[in-house]
């Protein structure tokens, strides 16, 4: 039994935090940017991604172009989208970029920031951090990263989320590096401190408010079924506002899923949503979460 699993965390008593501008909900919205990073026999990989609009049929080891110009949908037609309903709304998003997509569509990475999104670190590729053998084999690929987005955007990625897992060194990796925070955490809804690294902040991230659900069984169909379900989630939490509890919200997005016609109504629907409540929420991007909680907290 692995006795560092903390099954507690707050213990029902959440830290009085008061967002900058006064609420008591902060809401992040994440657009993932790792097209081109994901796996394809095409890149050299033994295998492609087999998730998509429908699962492959190509057979594995065969280059799977249906798989490849998918993913590409989200850089070529559904980043500009994006793009568009955050300026339209005057959002602040983050977004999570892989490095080799990064590398791939450097003049893509650099409107993010250019626009006042935040461009957090994917890893390099679309993959687990778990899958890794070694420490020095992941660190490397880390840098790899770190360089290509800060190549792209000329600054420094301070957060950091991967696919899947992270691995049991990823932590000190991101803390040896000076990362602000991690993400792989979907055990609460406020960020907490890493016991193991007390300079790495724990920004908990989620997949049920997530898009990525359109690609699973059990998931969204209509764009209708992701805005209702953040329609109630954000009313719950309202709620729990209103009673003094302090809380985050997130909103996951990828540009080959939300990017397309149909689904995208749920994007400018949900920033609606969020547009309607301004005054009693703080969207802001995830650095901007992460440095105002521990400033509440100093």
């Amino acid at each position: 039994m692995d006795a560092s699993r903390d099954l507690i965390g707050y213990g029902g008593q959440t830290p009085d935090i008061l967002w900058p501008n006064g609420s008591r909900l902060a809401v992040s919205l994440v657009v993932n940017f790792e097209e081109g990073a994901e796996r394809q026999v095409g890149d050299g990989d033994a295998v492609s991604e087999p998730m998509g609009e429908v699962m492959s049929v190509v057979a594995p080891g065969t280059r799977d172009m249906g798989q490849e110009q998918i993913f590409a949908y989200g850089m070529r037609a559904g980043f500009w989208r994006f793009m568009d309903v955050l300026s339209h709304y005057e959002f602040l998003a983050t977004f999570f970029c892989c490095g080799q997509a990064v590398e791939r569509a450097p003049e893509l990475a650099k409107q993010i920031t250019d626009q006042g999104h935040e461009a957090a670190c994917h890893g390099w590729r679309w993959r687990p951090q778990a899958d890794y053998q070694t420490a020095e084999e992941e660190a490397a690929d880390l840098d790899r990263a770190v360089a290509a987005i800060e190549a792209a955007t000329r600054r420094k990625p301070v957060g950091f989320f991967c696919r899947g897992s992270e691995s049991v060194w990823t932590r000190s990796l991101l803390a040896e590096r000076g990362f602000l925070y991690t993400s792989n955490s979907f055990d609460d809804d406020l960020p907490y401190a890493d016991i193991d690294h007390p300079d790495l902040l724990v920004v908990p991230y989620a997949l049920d408010s997530n898009d990525m659900k359109f690609f699973h069984p059990n998931g969204f169909v209509r764009s209708r079924d992701m805005e209702d379900y953040v329609e109630d989630a954000l009313a719950t939490l309202l709620r729990e506002a209103e009673a003094g509890q302090s809380r985050l919200l997130n909103i996951g997005f990828h540009l080959r899923i939300c990017g397309r016609p149909a689904r995208f109504q749920a994007v400018w629907n949900i920033l609606k949503l969020l547009k309607r409540h301004e005054d009693r929420i703080w969207v802001a991007t995830r650095e901007d979460i992460a440095r105002a909680f521990l400033a509440a907290r100093s």
